[in-house]
Protein backbone atom coordinates (compact mmCIF):
# COMPACT_ATOMS: atom_id res chain seq x y z
CA UNK A 1 0.00 0.00 0.00
CA UNK A 2 2.95 2.30 -0.49
CA UNK A 3 1.46 3.83 -3.62
CA UNK A 4 -1.63 5.15 -1.78
CA UNK A 5 -4.05 2.55 -3.14
CA UNK A 6 -6.44 0.57 -0.99
CA UNK A 7 -5.99 -3.20 -1.03
CA UNK A 8 -9.18 -5.29 -1.03
CA UNK A 9 -7.87 -8.86 -1.07
CA UNK A 10 -11.01 -10.65 0.15
CA UNK A 11 -13.74 -11.68 -2.29
CA UNK A 12 -17.29 -12.91 -1.73
CA UNK A 13 -18.22 -15.39 -4.47
CA UNK A 14 -21.72 -16.63 -5.33
CA UNK A 15 -22.47 -19.83 -7.19
CA UNK A 16 -25.94 -20.25 -8.69
CA UNK A 17 -27.96 -23.40 -9.35
CA UNK A 18 -26.28 -23.88 -12.74
CA UNK A 19 -22.74 -23.74 -11.35
CA UNK A 20 -22.05 -20.21 -12.61
CA UNK A 21 -19.80 -18.20 -10.29
CA UNK A 22 -19.95 -14.45 -9.75
CA UNK A 23 -17.90 -12.02 -7.69
CA UNK A 24 -20.27 -10.26 -5.29
CA UNK A 25 -17.75 -7.84 -3.81
CA UNK A 26 -14.22 -7.14 -2.59
CA UNK A 27 -13.39 -6.36 1.03
CA UNK A 28 -10.41 -5.28 3.13
CA UNK A 29 -10.75 -7.96 5.82
CA UNK A 30 -11.81 -11.57 5.95
CA UNK A 31 -14.25 -10.76 8.77
CA UNK A 32 -15.98 -8.12 6.66
CA UNK A 33 -16.25 -10.46 3.67
CA UNK A 34 -17.53 -13.32 5.85
CA UNK A 35 -20.18 -11.05 7.40
CA UNK A 36 -21.50 -10.20 3.92
CA UNK A 37 -21.41 -13.85 2.79
CA UNK A 38 -23.26 -14.94 5.93
CA UNK A 39 -25.93 -12.26 5.52
CA UNK A 40 -26.50 -13.23 1.89
CA UNK A 41 -26.59 -16.93 2.76
CA UNK A 42 -29.18 -16.28 5.49
CA UNK A 43 -31.67 -15.04 2.91
CA UNK A 44 -32.54 -18.64 2.12
CA UNK A 45 -31.82 -18.64 -1.61
CA UNK A 46 -30.37 -21.71 -3.27
CA UNK A 47 -27.12 -19.94 -4.15
CA UNK A 48 -23.90 -20.80 -2.36
CA UNK A 49 -21.69 -17.99 -1.00
CA UNK A 50 -18.08 -18.22 0.15
CA UNK A 51 -14.98 -16.12 0.81
CA UNK A 52 -11.73 -16.26 -1.16
CA UNK A 53 -8.49 -14.32 -0.82
CA UNK A 54 -6.72 -12.77 -3.80
CA UNK A 55 -3.03 -13.62 -3.67
CA UNK A 56 -0.15 -11.29 -4.52
CA UNK A 57 -0.17 -12.48 -8.14
CA UNK A 58 -3.90 -11.76 -8.54
CA UNK A 59 -5.01 -15.39 -8.28
CA UNK A 60 -7.79 -16.24 -5.85
CA UNK A 61 -7.81 -19.18 -3.49
CA UNK A 62 -10.72 -20.66 -1.56
CA UNK A 63 -10.45 -19.94 2.13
Amino acid sequence: MNDGTITLPWLVIRQDDNGNRYRVGRYATRAEAQKIADSLDARGHKQLYWVERIGPNGASSAD
